[in-house]
């Protein structure tokens, strides 16, 4: 494909602007003719994942099926975005581990949760708070910030179209462009 497939994992609790951010990371390598893949949590959930709850076991469980996807992607040469919450340190390692060396980069789009929560369109958050959802991140499950990711981009100082450049900047520089 012209290309060194790469995945690139976005991290962040529910409403950071991951999905936004890697939405608009695909459309700006797109224009540069470069061949992508967007895996999305949502997208998961609604069909491969679709068996699986939000437990402890079953965010881990969809977390090393995203993976698995990702690698079969990789493997046919694309540069597959991934945007996830994914809470745990130990599977975004697994996530790491699944990919040949060099292929993988944990993009943190580090947002405060009371952010989060104002920013909260689908009202997620009040839902949790209220106790009519359980195991959400940030409220009742936690969250464990990356501690050294290949890229942390501060969602309060830097807006999504400036996130996307310096994450379109990273990829191509791992994937050789």
């Amino acid at each position: 494909m012209g290309q060194k497939p790469v995945v690139a994992w976005f991290t962040g609790v529910s409403g950071a602007g991951k999905s936004t951010i890697a939405n608009l990371v695909d459309q700006k390598l797109h224009a540069l003719g470069r061949r992508t893949a967007l895996l999305d949590g949502d997208n998961l959930r609604h069909g491969l994942s679709r068996d699986l709850g939000f437990t402890d076991a079953d965010r881990s469980e969809n977390l090393r099926r995203a993976a698995e996807v990702a690698r079969l992607m990789t493997d046919a040469g694309l540069i597959v975005l991934v945007a996830f919450i994914s809470p745990f340190r130990a599977e975004r390692a697994m996530a790491r581990q699944t990919m040949a060396p060099g292929e993988f980069l944990e993009i943190h789009i580090d947002t405060p949760l009371a952010e989060a929560e104002r920013r909260d369109v689908k009202g997620l958050y009040a839902r949790a708070r209220a106790g009519q959802l359980k195991n959400f991140t940030g409220i009742d499950s936690p969250y464990e910030a990356p501690d050294a990711p290949d890229l942390r981009i501060d969602t309060l100082t830097t807006s999504a179209e400036a996130a996307a450049d310096l994450i379109v900047a990273r990829v191509l520089a791992e994937s050789g462009a």
